[in-house]
C-alpha cells in the first residue's frame, strides 16, 4: 500500500519569537519534493519536530500536506503518541482531514506490556483508516520484536512497519512471517533501504529524500526495474548523506540542509537547537558532493 519513497518531511517554522509555522513553506516545499518523484509524504513525524507541535498544529500541519498534494501522492500523517487517547485524536483529525494512512510511533517512555502495545495499536486501527507501525527504539526505549509485529500484522487495517531498529534480521523475520499478507515493511533508515528491499522491504521513510528526493527515487525505481548496479552505484553515492544527516540528532541536520539549499526550514523549537559550526562546514562540505 505504501511503496517507493516518501520523505519524513521537516516543519518549516517562521524566525519569530512563538517559531510560529510557515506553511507557505511547507506548502512549496512539498511541490518540490512532487516534482522530484516522490511516491508519498509523511508529515508530523519525528522529522517534522512533532512532539513541539500543539495539536491544533497537527491538524494545521497535516491539512496542508494533503491539500497540498491534491490526490497525486498518498499522505502518511504521524499521529503517534505515548497516551493512547491523544493518539485516537490525532489519528480521528487525520483521517477526517483525508490522510491516506497514519504512522504511528510505538508508545516513548512509558514502555507498555505485549498486551497494551497490542491493544493499542488495534485501538488505532479500530478506528477504520490503515495504520503504519514506527519502530525507532534508539527514541523510544523499547524494540517491537517481530512477532509482536507478525500479530499486529493480522489486523486487516495495519498494513505495515517502518522499521527504524537497525536489525536486518529482525526485518527479514517480519517479511517471512508477514509474506502471505498484505503487509509492508518500510525502512526507517536510510542506509538500510537498499539492503531491506533486497529481501522484499517496499520502501523508505526517508531523511535524506527532503535534500536529495531525486537520487532516492532513483535509487528504488532503478532496483524494481532491475538494475541493481544502478541502485547500489546511488547507494553508495549517497553514504555520505545518509551520514551527514546524523551527524547531530535529526532533524537537526536535515533541517539545516534544506535551508542551505534555499528551501524553507527556518530554525528549530527547542529543546533541539542549532547546529554547532563546525558541523555546519561539515554539513556544507557534504552538499558540496551533490552539486
Amino acid at each position: 500500500m505504501f511503496e517507493g519513497v516518501y520523505p519524513a518531511l521537516i516543519t518549516p517554522f517562521r524566525d519569530n519569537l512563538n517559531r510560529d509555522l510557515d506553511l507557505d513553506g511547507l506548502s512549496s516545499n512539498i511541490e518540490f519534493l512532487i516534482s522530484e518523484g516522490v511516491h508519498g509524504i509523511v508529515p508530523c513525524g519525528s522529522t517534522g519536530e512533532s512532539a513541539t507541535l500543539t495539536f491544533e498544529e497537527h491538524e494545521k500541519v497535516t491539512s496542508k500536506a494533503i491539500d497540498t498534494a491534491n490526490g497525486r501522492v498518498p499522505v502518511l500523517a504521524g499521529t503517534g503518541s505515548n497516551n493512547t487517547v491523544e493518539a485516537v485524536r490525532f489519528t480521528k483529525a487525520a483521517k477526517d482531514q483525508g490522510a491516506d494512512g497514519v504512522l504511528v510511533l510505538s508508545p516513548y517512555y512509558n514502555k507498555p506490556n505485549r498486551s497494551g502495545l497490542v491493544k493499542h495499536y488495534n485501538t488505532l486501527a479500530d478506528l477504520d483508516i490503515p495504520v503504519v507501525v514506527y519502530n525507532v527504539p534508539g527514541r523510544t526505549g523499547q524494540n517491537l520484536p517481530a512477532d509482536l509485529i507478525i500479530e499486529l500484522a493480522e489486523n486487516p487495517n495495519i498494513v505495515g512497519i517502518k522499521e527504524a531498529s537497525g536489525d536486518l534480521s529482525q526485518m527479514s523475520r517480519i517479511i517471512e512471517g508477514t509474506i502471505d499478507m498484505d503487509f509492508d515493511v518500510i525502512s526507517g533508515d536510510d542506509m538500510l533501504t537498499l539492503p531491506l528491499l533486497a529481501i522484499g522491504g517496499t520502501g523508505v521513510i526517508s531523511v535524506a529524500a527532503n535534500v536529495e528526493p531525486g537520487r532516492m527515487v532513483s535509487m528504488y525505481e532503478n532496483f524494481m526495474a532491475g538494475d541493481l548496479e544502478a541502485a547500489r552505484k546511488i547507494h553508495f553515492e549517497m553514504g555520505p548523506l545518509f551520514r551527514g544527516m546524523f551527524i547531530e540528532t535529526n532533524p537537526i541536520p536535515v533541517k539545516k540542509a534544506v535551508g542551505l539549499r534555499g528551501m524553507a526550514a527556518g530554525p528549530l523549537r527547542l529543546p533541539l537547537d542549532d547546529l554547532e559550526e563546525e558541523k555546519v562546514n561539515s554539513l556544507k562540505e557534504v552538499l558540496n558532493l551533490y552539486d
